[in-house]
């Protein structure tokens, strides 16, 4: 796949950050699988990963609602959101040489999560990420509709003071995908987390990206110039 947008006219760089930044997206599955089995309802990882992968935690249990007809307990979402901080504190790991491109990009970054507040915060803290990107972190609280939704990459970039149009989205799930491709931006699809891979399926047309990126150690050689000692000036 071609990059649509030059890296050297990239002006901000949007990195999601479950599945991307950090490798999350495996232990939030298997939390939630474990969660609804209490509640006598069996779904697997591959289904949690098709459908759920990307969206908000509230967006997730609405369908779950919908789709299976069962009235989710007052206590189901604490329950949910505090086994998984835990199995975060264990087992929580910052995706390789992702720190290496956050400390080196040569272009202003922020990060646009379907996370809360809080997870976002515990999970970047739990890696050690906070203080590369603190006041740059934004989350589908911030605004009316989550992924699929353009909204919060179009309110990052406002916030960041960009242009959509130049502007490169890191992307791992389809809904994500599919909210950079509407807000007008360049997406590359990260596919070096535990839940997907380098064999992950061609993406359906509405969710295909501009680029695939397998691993953070190619980053700066798939776009040179965002490095900082490449900086055109």
């Amino acid at each position: 796949m071609s990059i649509s947008t030059k890296d050297a006219d990239v002006s901000l760089v949007i990195f999601d950050c479950d599945g991307v930044l950090i490798d999350s997206e495996i232990i939030s599955a298997r939390m939630l699988v474990a969660e609804l089995e209490k509640l006598g309802l069996p779904i697997d990882l591959d289904y949690v990963t098709r459908h759920f992968l990307g969206r908000s935690y509230p967006t997730v249990m609405q369908q779950i609602r919908t789709e299976f007809g069962i009235a989710l307990p007052p206590t189901f979402e604490d329950s949910y959101r505090e086994n998984l901080l835990a199995a975060f504190r264990n087992e929580l790991r910052i995706m390789p040489h992702v720190r290496h491109v956050l400390e080196n990009i040569g272009v202003p970054f922020c990060i646009a999560t379907s996370s809360s507040p809080r997870r976002a915060a515990m999970s970047l803290d739990l890696v050690g990420l906070t203080g590369l990107v603190e006041g740059r972190v934004f989350t589908s609280t911030m605004v009316a509709r989550g992924k699929p939704a353009p909204d919060i990459f179009l309110f990052a970039a406002t916030k960041m003071g960009a242009d959509p149009a130049r502007t490169l989205v890191i992307e791992d799930s389809l809904t994500g995908i599919r909210a950079g491709l509407a807000a007008g931006m360049t997406v590359w699809r990260f596919v070096g987390a535990s839940h997907l891979g380098p064999q992950t399926p061609e993406e359906p047309e509405d969710a295909r990206p501009h680029s695939r990126l397998v691993t953070f150690e190619s980053f700066f050689q798939i776009a040179p110039t965002l490095r900082k000692d490449r900086q055109i000036s």
